[in-house]
């Protein structure tokens, strides 16, 4: 017999680490850009676990792959080669216009796996005292030790120092405060090229461009952490492409899997020599199972009329957005973003905004304070858009100020 939401819930705050503030909802199926709950109530999916569910849920393209590569070899670990993997890496270096691949479980592991190779590679070159990493402030990198001291965000290290010596931040935009930083100690700046948990933050014109001149001129690697803006969520295969980059390295994942575990960083030939036989490697890393399924995946991802539909969806988004903050221009201030990676900035807290708009039956993610993010499957449709923009119209007029006013006895 299946269990309710309450039950649900019930057995997770029992068993579970409360690590986590969980919606209120189990959700237990999902097809295209729908999920249902455990009480059979459907929503628009406008979250897609937080821009990773490229295809939606269920895709038959994922449901074939993995069940192709399932009955043939599911994992060998990295003491052998396997067919699936080479092939994702030839696929993914093409496509980027770099080098090398390294596969690992996680977007955190693979930005864990830029930073040793950072490091190891300005030891190499140019001596022990080239290991500094610049990081910008209100960024995201990942919860492990090294990625979350990457991270520019105070309260997501508290309780957990000291953090890993050697990284420094910056405000993100400021190309003064990069000039000033970047110096003979400094290996590697790492950047989000849109900052994604600081509230889908555009870096400003040019900027980024300047970043990596500054980087060149001086012997630093330019990172780019793509795990939220990499493989098709902005509109291009990868959105340093936007900006007319040659970064050093990116690091990938969400899309790369779709839901599946998989992590993974690209580098240019000279950064990734640094890490030889018996300096980093994870024993799941490369699996088949996982490399088939991500090949499946990312082809479809990078094809050209598919991220030529993802821009133009992600235009029509935009247009509807600016439409609506016509409309109420004292509660929305800002949209932000690019592609399908879309951040609604209001002048309240967007936290009850979502919740009005969980009960409408669409999920969104409230981030960053006062901003709605929207990172849906890569599939939505102008009508799923349409439904979204008149639910946050409604959301927002029952939240005016002067509507919570008017409802006080």
């Amino acid at each position: 017999m299946s269990l309710s939401n309450q039950e649900i819930i019930s057995l997770g705050r029992e068993y579970l680490f409360n690590n986590v503030n969980r919606l209120p909802l189990a959700l237990v199926k999902g097809q295209g850009l729908k999920v249902w709950d455990a009480d059979g109530r459907q929503y628009l999916d406008f979250v897609a676990g937080i821009a990773t569910c490229a295809f939606g849920h269920c895709p038959d393209l994922a449901i074939e792959a993995l069940n192709k590569q399932a009955h043939e070899l599911w994992h060998v670990s990295n003491l052998y080669w396997n067919e699936p993997m080479v092939k994702l890496a030839k696929f993914l270096v093409q496509a980027s216009g770099l080098d090398k691949a390294f596969f690992c479980n996680s977007g955190a592991e693979a930005n864990e796996a830029a930073i040793k190779m950072a490091r190891k590679h300005g030891l190499d070159n140019f001596g022990p005292e080239r290991y500094i990493i610049v990081c910008a402030l209100n960024s995201f990198h990942g919860r492990t030790m090294g990625a979350i001291t990457a991270t520019g965000q105070l309260k997501l290290q508290q309780g957990f120092g000291p953090m890993v010596p050697g990284f420094r931040h910056v405000p993100f935009g400021n190309i003064k405060a990069i000039d000033e930083e970047v110096n003979k100690s400094v290996c590697a700046v790492l950047l989000e090229p849109v900052q994604g948990e600081g509230g889908v933050v555009n870096p400003p014109d040019g900027y980024l461009k300047q970043v990596e001149e500054i980087c060149h001129a001086r012997g630093a690697l330019l990172i780019l952490d793509e795990i939220q803006t990499g493989l098709g969520r902005t509109g291009r295969d990868f959105a340093f492409k936007h900006f007319g980059l040659n970064p050093d390295a990116i690091t990938i994942g969400k899309a790369l899997g779709s839901g599946y575990p998989i992590g993974a960083l690209l580098a240019a030939k000279g950064p990734a020599a640094a890490l030889s036989p018996g300096t980093h490697s994870t024993t799941v890393g490369g699996a088949p199972l996982a490399m088939a399924l991500s090949l499946a995946l990312t082809q479809k991802i990078l094809e050209p009329s598919f991220l030529a539909r993802v821009e133009k969806v992600g235009q029509y988004f935009v247009n509807e957005l600016n439409l609506l903050k016509t409309k109420r221009p004292d509660q929305i201030e800002q949209i932000r973003g690019l592609g399908l990676m879309l951040g609604l900035s209001l002048s309240q807290n967007s936290a009850p905004v979502a919740e009005n708009l969980l009960n409408k039956g669409f999920l969104v993610n409230a981030t960053a304070g006062t901003v709605l993010r929207f990172v849906p499957p890569l599939t939505v449709t102008e009508a799923d858009i349409d439904s979204l923009i008149k639910a946050i119209d409604q959301a927002l007029g029952e939240l005016h100020p002067s509507a919570v006013s008017d409802a006080k006895p």
